[in-house]
């Protein structure tokens, strides 16, 4: 997904539910701090969006403009609703959010994760796909290690989880230097 491909899903999502802000914390929040990130950050055709309004609001864009809608055949991409909790993310990320508003949104507003908040979350969830967009964003000088080791101890996770998600962070970081991290499969 592109920049513009974001700022089409906000505006479409304000359009039909006339709510004006849609916090993205999906892998494409990455395009509200970084409108041209590296290729393979951008593999997702999905963008998991959430109204600050109410939850009706994210399940008419579910229903609407998401996966399998017209919207979606018509353009290939579309906006995945999520509900507020779909994401374990540090204490303080509300106040962390990059604006996404422009001509191309609206009167809509995407508050998209900052880098590192999407980051922990990606660690917190754990999956192949999450662990290769942490790899690329520590890779390519976006996340900083430091930062997320911070952020995670501000992170509601059980001290195994978050002990875990440490040593995650520690491989990811060791990668770089060696190898190159799988990056298989669509990232969210």
């Amino acid at each position: 997904m592109q920049r513009a491909q974001l700022e089409h899903l906000i505006r479409a999502a304000t359009a039909i539910t006339g709510a004006t802000e849609w916090i993205v914390v999906g892998s494409q929040a990455i395009l509200g701090q970084f409108p041209h990130p590296p290729e393979e950050l951008l593999r997702s055709i999905e963008a998991d969006v959430f109204s600050t309004r109410s939850a009706a609001d994210t399940d008419l864009v579910e229903g609407s403009i998401g996966e399998g809608s017209p919207f979606h055949q018509t353009f290939g991409y579309y906006a995945h609703g999520v509900g507020d909790s779909s994401a374990v993310l540090p204490a303080g990320w509300r106040d962390r959010l990059v604006a996404l508003r422009n001509e191309n949104t609206g009167g809509g507003t995407g508050l998209c994760l900052e880098v590192h908040d999407l980051a922990v979350s990606k660690l917190a969830a754990g999956r192949e796909k999450d662990l290769a967009f942490v790899a690329a964003l520590l890779r390519h000088g976006l996340a900083k290690h430091q930062i997320l080791k911070e952020r995670l101890a501000l992170t509601p996770l059980s001290e195994e989880h978050r002990n875990f998600c440490l040593t995650r962070l520690e491989q990811l970081s060791g990668k770089l230097t060696s190898e190159t991290f799988p990056t298989g499969g669509q990232t969210d």
